[in-house]
């Protein structure tokens, strides 16, 4: 079962990075890049800076812990663990696997490490904001950043699906330990806009 599955998992690799342009190329490159997306997270924090308030500043130190949970254990206890090579590192596969700018990364690659981080920051704000539009925003950017981790043949999808899941589960444990370390603030900090609207009406 577990063969037939990894040999799923590598025609679907091969499908998928077989699907390569010129274009894409340059595009997914940049998607994967650890810079690109500082100006999106600046307007995400701005947004959600306008939207929740005073309670953003605790928040930012649970994304910085969901990105260290979930980096963390992608390497500690899943990389280091498992030791599946990555698809451009594997030597039956070698000729077959379309690397962009002969970057394959380290040695192994489940689970993904960027799309735990990815998922982790997405799950954690979609969880708390609780808005459609926005939880389609961040599954968006989520799965669009895993499906370049393919395209570039440094991961599987099953490095991708499984990474995503952790990412889900380190947002998921961060949301509840930012919810309780709320509960444990002094009651009158939690006085918002809507207890005020709702005194003004009365």
């Amino acid at each position: 079962m577990i063969e037939w599955l990894l040999g799923l998992d590598t025609r679907i690799f091969l499908f998928l990075n077989g699907l390569n342009s010129d274009s894409m190329d340059s595009l997914m490159w940049w998607v994967s890049g650890k810079t690109t997306w500082w100006p999106f997270y600046l307007l995400l924090l701005a947004f959600l800076g306008w939207f929740k308030g005073w309670q953003l500043a605790p928040m930012i130190l649970f994304i910085m812990l969901v990105v260290l949970l979930s980096d963390q254990s992608s390497v500690h206890l899943f990389k280091n663990v498992f030791q599946r090579l990555r698809p451009c590192h594997e030597p039956s596969l070698e000729g077959m696997v379309h690397l962009v700018n002969n970057k394959c990364g380290g040695k192994y690659g489940f689970v993904s490490s960027h799309a735990a981080n990815t998922f982790g920051v997405a799950s954690l704000l979609f969880l708390w904001v609780r808005k459609r539009w926005f939880t389609a925003l961040m599954i968006f950017w989520a799965l669009l950043v895993g499906y370049s981790r393919i395209y570039l043949g440094v991961h599987y999808p099953g490095d991708v699906i499984f990474g995503s899941l952790l990412g889900v589960a380190c947002g998921w444990l961060a949301l509840v330990l930012f919810k309780f370390s709320l509960s444990k603030l002094p009651q009158h900090w939690w006085i918002t806009k809507l207890p005020k609207r709702r005194a003004f009406k009365s």
